[in-house]
């Protein structure tokens, strides 16, 4: 099968449906086994000792990395070539090989793919999995089961909601990773600080992901807490996000908040002008949806997230790290981006607007509308 499910028609990836993913968590109750640390290829080789190493690895071994991307978009891209990238300079380091050329794929956000995909890994005995999102995190645990192929998740937003793990501390089974868990609140403190007088929030995710499930309901306590009205709308694919979008324009909100969701997130560059358009100021959960178009974006650096991904997944395979103990790995949530193209089409001063959001940043940077970082 190998790179050819790729390839897999659009008229097969559009019959599947995204709640296919949801659907198919299961629950932190895997067994825990010790992380893989032989390859199955043989090492001719003498054994060299790596700095930081509970044992010797022996210098040419060769580990199969599966890398598992749920769709393209600016972040989950940005992730999967930095994992890439740190895992050569690592196995230069190391005298090894990661070997993830023959195994990395995009489910195209179809479960029945990433199924079928998780199967085709699980038949090539891959030393590790690398699945990057919720969605694809799920699928990989359930085909794993059982199995001595532990997991290095990469952007699961909520590990613990998702049933992936026990706790962020202690993951308790044969799977661990890197989060970019979203502290709700402070975007909503973004809202406020650079639209005071805002008092109509539309709130607009995919209820088929489970990501967005527990930073919905912070931002629903927000904002009753505050007092302030909002309505939510939802949608599971290009089509339906657009015509979520094109009701919260007639219902008149001031804002529209979005958390790191993909599935909106491959639909904002076919949304972001006409919000705009209707001087509707979108907030996001990663820098990507501003890189798209949105207003703002608020999150975590995705490259760096993919780098200690992949630093992760050499602790397990060469240093014989266990998944089980290997706490959950969370980054700083206060780099804001603001695309200044849309500010502009807001009508929105832009120094006004540093000013007002620098208190409740880390780091402010711009960005022009584009599809892909470094475009």
């Amino acid at each position: 099968m190998k790179k050819k499910l790729v390839a897999i028609s659009t008229a097969v990836i559009l019959a599947a449906s995204l709640a296919a993913c949801g659907s198919t968590a299961t629950g932190a109750d895997t067994a825990a086994s010790v992380a893989a640390t032989d390859s199955a290829a043989t090492s001719e080789s003498s054994s060299v000792a790596v700095t930081g190493n509970t044992a010797p690895v022996s210098s040419g071994t060769t580990y199969k990395v599966g890398i598992v991307q749920y769709v393209d978009d600016a972040s989950l891209n940005q992730i999967q070539q930095n994992v890439q990238s740190e895992l050569d300079k690592l196995g230069t380091q190391y005298g090894v090989t990661f070997d993830y050329a023959d195994y990395t794929y995009n489910g195209q956000a179809d479960g029945t793919v990433l199924q079928q995909i998780a199967s085709e890994l699980v038949a090539d005995e891959v030393d590790v999995i690398v699945p990057i999102a919720t969605p694809t995190a799920q699928i990989m645990q359930a085909a794993t089961e059982g199995k001595d192929i532990p997991i290095v998740f990469s952007a699961v937003s909520d590990p613990v909601g998702a049933k992936l793990v026990a706790s962020m501390d202690a993951p308790g089974a044969n799977i661990t990773g890197t989060s970019d868990a979203l502290n709700t609140n402070a975007i909503m403190d973004l809202i406020f600080a650079a639209q005071p007088d805002a008092d109509y929030i539309g709130i607009l995710y995919s209820s088929s992901e489970d990501a967005s499930t527990q930073p919905v309901a912070d931002a629903e306590a927000y904002l009753d807490a505050k007092g302030i009205k909002y309505i939510e709308k939802t949608g599971t694919n290009n089509d339906e996000v657009s015509t979520a979008a094109d009701a919260l324009i007639a219902e008149g909100v001031d804002a529209i908040f979005t958390p790191t969701d993909n599935t909106i997130m491959t639909a904002e560059l076919a949304i972001y002008e006409k919000l705009a358009k209707a001087g509707i100021a979108h907030y996001c959960g990663a820098d990507s949806f501003a890189l798209n178009g949105a207003f703002i974006g608020y999150g975590v650096d995705y490259s760096n997230l993919g780098v200690e991904t992949a630093d992760m997944v050499a602790d397990i395979l060469v240093n014989g790290a266990d998944p089980a103990t290997t706490a959950v790995k969370t980054f700083d949530n206060g780099i804001v981006t603001i695309n200044t193209d849309t500010a502009t089409a807001l009508g929105l001063d832009l120094a006004t607007v540093e000013s007002a959001i620098k208190p409740l940043a880390t780091q402010i940077t711009k960005t022009a509308t584009m599809q892909e970082f470094g475009d």
